[in-house]
């Protein structure tokens, strides 16, 4: 299992341009990882699967592990985990970060932070990483996540989707899988106390659990997690 920051030093010593050495995939990454895949005979989805990391390290002894660290073949849930800690504005004004994942997504109605933002996260993590996904057409609406991708079980960086307040209301929230425990889903999203972090919610709110269409096909990854006595969430918005 190969960091980012790996995969960029390799390229970057084989030649291809990977933009700064920073560990963070961003278009020049993806980039340079299907022009390395394209070079060797490889589907360029610029996506690091077993494949393509097994030619990428032949030579190199940077392939190393770590206790934990996210998978390359889950890259939405990386750029989910880089940020954590983002945070609304408090007061007049907006963080121009969160506004502008929708301006790089053509949400023109989106235009203040008081605005829930669970769906915009995922879909600014979604659509950063996999620019082939097909995003639901009003990714703003948590509950138009359900038809996303395609059906999976929970485990790592699935697209979670949960009812709020009603299970057969309209209101509801996305994040992503990031662990679990007995009573609850350890849920890293946006729009969590006005933040991107990691919070607890019940399974019993669990509507489904979807995966890329574009996505690779990765063994199934569950992280179990002890609660720590801190309380269950009843509303991310």
């Amino acid at each position: 299992m190969s960091s980012t920051l790996q995969i960029q030093t390799v390229l970057k010593q084989l030649g291809f341009n990977t933009g700064p050495l920073d560990g963070v995939r961003g278009s020049l990454t993806i980039k340079a990882i299907k022009q390395f895949q394209t070079k060797n005979g490889l589907v360029a989805d610029g996506l690091v699967g077993s494949k393509t990391c097994a030619i990428l390290f032949k030579n190199s002894n940077l392939a190393t592990s770590k206790p934990f660290v996210i998978p390359t073949t889950i890259p939405w849930l990386e750029t989910a985990y880089h940020l954590i800690g983002t945070q609304e504005q408090p007061g007049a004004g907006s963080n121009e970060a969160i506004v502008g994942w929708a301006e790089d997504l053509n949400l023109t109605s989106y235009n203040d932070d008081d605005i829930p933002w669970c769906g915009l996260f995922v879909a600014h993590c979604v659509g950063s990483q996999m620019p082939d996904e097909a995003l639901p057409t009003n990714p703003l609406g948590a509950r138009k996540w359900n038809s996303f991708g395609k059906k999976t079980s929970p485990r790592l960086g699935a697209v979670m989707v949960f009812w709020r307040e009603s299970r057969n209301g309209w209101k509801g929230h996305v994040g992503f899988y990031w662990a679990e425990d007995a009573d609850a889903y350890h849920i890293l999203g946006g729009n969590q106390a006005n933040s991107v972090c990691v919070t607890r919610i019940s399974k019993d709110r669990l509507l489904t659990a979807r995966w890329p269409h574009s996505g690779l096909h990765v063994d199934k990854v569950t992280r179990i997690a002890a609660n720590n006595g801190r309380l269950l969430s009843t509303n991310e918005a």
